[in-house]
This record gives C-alpha cells, sequence and structure tokens, in this order.
C-alpha cells in the first residue's frame, strides 16, 4: 500500500519521539524491550504463510525496536488460530513482549458465533499488517472444476482447518451466499496439509487462501495448470487478478454487500499482528512506529521479493479502526453473516 511511504517520515519521528520521553520510575525506552525475550506467536503450523510472514518480520523488526530484543518465534497451534488468540489475552504478558498472528477470520469468531473465542478483538492493540491481501479458491484440473460456475452445478470437496478457520469459513459462505455445492472436509492442520491433499486427489480444491501462499507454496501446481484460480475473495479485486472473478459479482443488494464486506472484506487483514489489550499506550506505540518502520527497511522487502511474499503494508492505527468498525456493524448484518458461515 503506497500510503506507506508516506507513514515512514511519521514513523521514524514517532519513534524517536516515544524513544527519547520520559518513562515512569526510570526506566528508558531502550531498557523497556532490552535483555529480555520478545515472542512473535503464530496461531497456525510451521511452513504455513503465517508462519513464513512472521519469521520474516523476526529477522528485521529488531533492528527498528528500542533495545533490539532478541525475537522467538513460537507456534501455538489449534482452533484455527483462536487459541493462539485467547492465550495472547489472557496469558501472554502485557508489557508489550508478545504480538501474535492469526487467520482473519480469528478477530470476528465472537461475532460469527465461535464459542470458542473469548474475547473481544476492538480491545486488542493491532501493530500492523503486512499484506493488505485477496485469498482466492482454487480447483484442480481433474476435478473438471475449471471455473467457480462450475463448482455452482457440481459438487466440489475442499479441506478445511476447523469452523473458525479461513478455509472452512470462506468455502461455508460461499456455499451459503452464492449456492456453490462445495462439501468442506475439515480436520487439516493447514493450507500445506491441504495441498498435498489436492495433490493425492483426496480433495477437489481449497477456498480461502491467501494470494501469497497461492503464490509461494501452490505455485508448481498453478505454473504447471494442475491448480486454476476460480475466484477471488477480498474487499477490492486485486490487480493482479484481472481475469479471475471476484467474489462480490454475487451480491445481489446493498445488505447482501455489508454481509460480504464482514465474510470477505476482512480478508484484508491478510498478515496483521496483535499485541494484547491492556499494553500501555506508549509501549503500543514503540510497537507500532517499529513495525512501519521495518516495513520499509530495503532488506525487509528484499527478502519478500525473494521469497514471494506480497508487501501490501497496512499501519496499526488502520487495522484498529476497521476492526472496530466491523465491531460496530448493525446487529442483522452480523446475524446474517453468523448463519452463512455456520457448517
Amino acid at each position: 500500500m503506497n500510503r506507506m511511504n508516506t507513514n515512514r517520515a511519521f514513523a521514524l519521528a514517532l519513534l524517536a519521539l516515544v524513544t527519547a520521553a520520559p518513562v515512569a520510575q526510570g526506566q528508558t525506552r531502550e531498557e523497556m524491550f532490552k535483555d529480555k525475550p520478545f515472542t512473535i506467536v503464530v496461531g497456525h503450523e510451521p511452513g504455513t504463510g503465517f508462519d513464513l510472514y512472521a519469521r520474516t518480520l523476526a529477522r528485521y523488526l529488531p533492528k527498528h525496536q528500542p533495545g533490539k530484543p532478541n525475537v522467538i518465534v513460537q507456534n501455538i497451534v489449534g482452533a484455527s488460530g483462536v487459541s493462539a488468540f485467547n492465550w495472547l489475552g489472557t496469558i501472554a504478558p502485557k508489557d508489550g513482549s508478545a504480538i501474535a498472528i492469526v487467520a482473519f477470520t480469528v478477530p470476528f469468531a465472537p461475532m460469527l458465533g465461535h464459542a470458542s473465542g473469548r474475547f473481544d478483538a476492538s480491545q486488542y492493540n493491532w501493530i500492523g499488517n503486512m499484506d493488505s491481501s485477496v485469498s482466492v479458491c482454487a480447483f484442480s484440473k481433474a476435478s473438471g472444476a475449471l471455473t467457480f460456475e462450475h463448482a455452482r452445478q457440481r459438487e466440489v470437496m475442499v479441506g478445511g482447518t476447523g469452523a473458525s478457520g479461513p478455509l472452512s469459513q470462506s468455502a461455508t459462505a460461499l456455499r451459503s451466499l452464492t449456492g456453490a455445492q462445495m462439501k468442506v472436509i475439515e480436520g487439516y492442520k493447514g493450507s500445506a496439509s491441504v495441498k498435498l491433499a489436492i495433490e493425492s486427489g483426496e480433495l477437489h480444491g481449497v477456498c480461502g487462501i491467501s494470494l501469497s501462499t497461492a503464490r509461494t507454496q501452490y505455485r508448481e501446481a498453478f505454473d504447471s495448470g494442475e491448480l486454476l484460480m476460480t475466484l477471488q475473495l477480498g474487499l477490492e479485486p486485486h490487480p493482479d487478478l484481472k481475469t479471475v472473478p471476484h467474489v462480490y459479482q454475487y451480491a445481489r443488494n446493498e445488505e447482501e454487500r455489508q454481509v460480504f464486506d464482514l465474510i470477505f472484506g476482512a480478508q484484508g487483514l491478510g498478515r496483521s499482528f496483535v499485541a494484547p489489550p491492556g499494553v500501555s499506550p506508549q509501549r503500543v506505540a514503540i510497537l507500532r512506529a517499529a513495525f512501519t518502520v521495518a516495513m520499509q527497511d530495503p532488506e525487509l522487502i528484499a527478502e519478500a521479493e525473494r521469497a514471494q511474499l506480497d508487501l501490501r503494508p497496512q499501519t496499526g492505527e488502520e487495522v484498529q479502526a476497521f476492526i472496530q468498525r466491523v465491531y460496530a456493524a448493525p446487529r442483522e448484518i452480523a446475524e446474517r453473516a453468523r448463519k452463512a458461515v455456520q457448517p
């Protein structure tokens, strides 16, 4: 997102300001983070896109953070990312030394009726988003479903991780809202496991994988033509996917569009990082400023390009505002969305 360039000078100034400002009890900003572990928790299995983004950030964030802390990446897998989010809100330290990355579906789990979501995501402190992305549906050539319209005419088996995960939730919502005849087979650990199942013929395809995951983990299958992108899911069409239909063409009226905003528009949260509620505003400001500067680090950008990780960043303030806006959605819209994602 180009506006991140205009935020760089602001972030550098803010980082300098909060680093120089006095702190209670005589502690400097350097001492806040120095000589203590800084943890980035990934709510998904190793090797997934979330894991790759977290480990990339972990290599560069310390350069721009006061105290240059030692960063540890930890995977807490369970309930499609909800377990990690619950951990962040209840067990994680509230001193700014722990942040997490989870699927875009997780912050809205309570709104969409998932009992495992015991939180109000609008009260968490959002640090920033590495990729304001879209997700895609893709079907294998062998399935015979060469377009999304084919999936509205014949049964297609797609993989999912669990009811609150993006793969299951996207496919279930598409079945409810567009009439797609997708049968969701759950229990897979993540996108890597689903990929293996597609390759073996156990599944026909997948819905809800991010474009960056499609370009990395699934690249060979797409390049060979064995896997075909059939639909893009997101608030706006992606400029690189001009020939792939956009999900909003199936919204028949304004009310349905609002429902689509809640279910599919939220995919723009892509690769967002979040700190627990209760972290002091000063420490949140430091984390946000360090994140914003890190997103402009030429070495991080070069590494992301080599790994084919898309970077369309958003600031923490932008992510926070979006989360709060979704939580303020009219009750009837939230109820329709909740019913649409229920198995």
